[in-house]
């Protein structure tokens, strides 16, 4: 082949084209170099779905809390959460604590 063959294919005009050439030298930059990158994209993406997640969480995190909150406004559930969660007790009371073994040998 000479040269003259290998510039009048179609494949070769196509690639040597100007525009074609900073089409593709664009494309390149703004996928991998530019700071608003596809990869860039990619990781901020998945940023964002852990922090709905964890947001999801904390949700019902606080509705479970909000449910206790309410619970704990009555003085009855107020007195058995305190003795329950803090070992508290009232005057002239014993408190024994009664903890199982639960290691298998």
């Amino acid at each position: 082949m000479t040269f003259k063959q290998i510039k009048d294919n179609k494949i070769v005009k196509i690639i040597s084209n100007k525009y074609f050439l900073v089409l593709v030298i664009f494309a390149v930059w703004m996928l991998f170099f530019d700071e608003n990158s596809f990869l860039n994209h990619r990781e901020l993406d998945k940023e964002i779905d852990k922090l709905e997640n964890s947001n999801e969480y904390y949700q019902k995190e606080i509705e479970a809390d909000n449910k206790i909150i309410s619970n704990l406004k009555d003085s009855d559930s107020l007195e058995k959460f305190a003795r329950e969660e803090y070992k508290m007790k009232k005057k002239n009371e014993e408190i024994f604590i009664i903890e199982f073994d639960t290691v298998k040998e």
